[in-house]
């Protein structure tokens, strides 16, 4: 008796997990059908062109790109957006910012797929659906099961220096900016007036008046008076202040691997920002 009854009771256990699996793989099940509803929808209302992959997302190649194709190994250099189907914008690139990886780190796994399909300096539309993106716990601004929308730009380079100096040529095109040299250490240097002081020399401590900017206009840092000795400082000014005399007034142009690169100080400097400083020497101490 005691046997049956204990049977009894772990049939009735395994009846109810049974019953609790069913449960949870219809609700995911459904999930999946509203997700693939809504973005079929989409696509019909927004007459897109679209391949759904055997993983469930869907992609559009907006550009193909004409450089060469993407492998994981390779490292990638990237700008991209997110918004939900409504329009709803939860991540737009900062200007002259951009995010880098090997192509076999790029996450969630659906961008890493799409761009395997496009070649550098292309441009890939993926519609992810909630499942396969950030699910029933969404990420920072993004709610939970929600479809979104990534349209991902590859920029043409193949390493963070070369796109750098893409980016401080283009900005110099741009603004009509002219006087600017290249120094040996690829930042760019304009002086405005040349001091007759002392030259800065490796060992130098400076006083220095000077103001930070991003390529976007927006000021970062900036001091009426600040002494420090130059080896203190980012590796852009060290290399190029070299030579520079007391008295002179320079704006350089430095790229992200002199400056902050992938570890910026604040929020307030993206990730590989190349930076935009005004300087005048006031004072030189060797």
């Amino acid at each position: 008796m005691q046997i049956s009854t204990t049977i009894t009771k772990y049939t009735l256990a395994l009846l109810g997990m049974i019953v609790l699996f069913s449960s949870c793989k219809k609700e995911y099940e459904s999930i999946q059908s509203i997700d693939d509803a809504k973005i079929q929808a989409y696509i019909q209302k927004n007459n897109i062109t679209a391949v759904k992959d055997p993983n469930g997302f869907y992609y559009q190649i907006l550009e193909q790109g004409t450089g060469g194709p993407l492998l994981n190994k390779d490292s990638v250099f990237y700008n991209y957006t997110v918004t939900s189907l409504n329009g709803t914008s939860y991540y737009a690139p900062k200007a002259y910012a951009n995010d880098g990886t090997y192509l076999g780190y790029v996450n969630p796994e659906a961008y890493r797929i799409a761009l395997l399909n496009i070649n550098r300096g292309g441009k890939v539309r993926i519609i992810i659906p909630s499942y396969l993106a950030f699910g029933k716990n969404g990420e920072g601004n993004i709610p939970p099961n929600e479809v979104i929308i990534s349209e991902i730009t590859v920029f043409n380079e193949t390493t963070q220096w070369e796109l750098d100096d893409t980016k401080i040529n283009n900005f110099m095109t741009e603004k009509g900016l002219t006087g600017f040299t290249k120094h040996p250490s690829r930042v760019y240097i304009n002086t405005s007036v040349a001091g007759s002081g002392d030259f800065v020399l490796p060992a130098s401590t400076i006083k220095v008046k000077y103001t930070g900017r991003l390529l976007n206009g927006t000021v970062f840092d900036q001091s009426d008076e600040m002494e420090t000795p130059l080896n203190n400082l980012i590796k852009g000014w060290q290399k190029a202040l070299i030579g520079v005399t007391k008295g002179s007034k320079v704006r350089l142009l430095i790229p992200s691997d002199l400056s902050y690169g992938l570890n910026p100080p604040s929020a307030e400097i993206p990730v590989s920002a190349v930076l935009d400083f005004d300087i005048e020497i006031l004072d030189v101490v060797n």
